[in-house]
């Protein structure tokens, strides 16, 4: 049998991310979360991830399952499965954690986990942020960070569809 491997370890099952979220407070740790689908991972991602750790001791990224994506983006997305995705996030040096969750939002992971900072990106706002409100009613903060300009991933699919439509008329 084989040891398991430090990304495997990352990966965390909802019960054990309310656990770590309450050893970590006992213990005075700062706890910074962020979530998302993370199709297809790119630069502006690991720069945002990189961003969010600095804020705080450890980062929990909690990442939509496979039916959550298809409810958020439509048919034919993710195009990375859940657990490739999660153990692409999981082997990031910034991120501490993977969470999975299947709602369409976070909330009810941040309500257990109850990070003191949860992050997103500047594309969102406080009002097109539902999961800001459980942050606050516990005492946590929420901060939108910059983002990558020209990178995400509908941008890059549609550059490849372009890119298709150009050599395939």
């Amino acid at each position: 049998m084989q040891p398991a491997s430090p990304t495997r370890a990352k990966l965390l099952l909802r019960d054990q991310a309310a656990a770590l979220g309450e050893r970590c407070r006992a213990e005075g740790r700062r706890i910074v979360s962020t979530n998302g689908c993370f199709d297809l991972l790119h630069v502006g991602h690991v720069r945002f991830l990189q961003t969010a750790r600095a804020a705080g001791d450890l980062l929990v990224v909690g990442l939509n399952t496979d039916a959550s994506v298809r409810r958020l983006k439509g048919e034919g997305r993710p195009l990375t499965p859940e657990a490739e995705r999660a153990e692409i996030l999981a082997a990031l040096e910034c991120v501490d954690h993977v969470v999975l969750f299947d709602e369409d939002t976070p909330a009810q992971l941040l309500a257990e986990l109850k990070p003191d900072l949860h992050v997103k990106g500047s594309d969102y706002t406080e009002a097109a942020c539902p999961e800001a409100a459980v942050v606050r009613q516990y005492g946590g903060d929420v901060r939108f960070l910059p983002l990558t300009p020209d990178r995400s991933t509908t941008r890059t699919l549609e550059r490849l569809a372009a890119s298709r439509e150009r050599t395939n008329p």
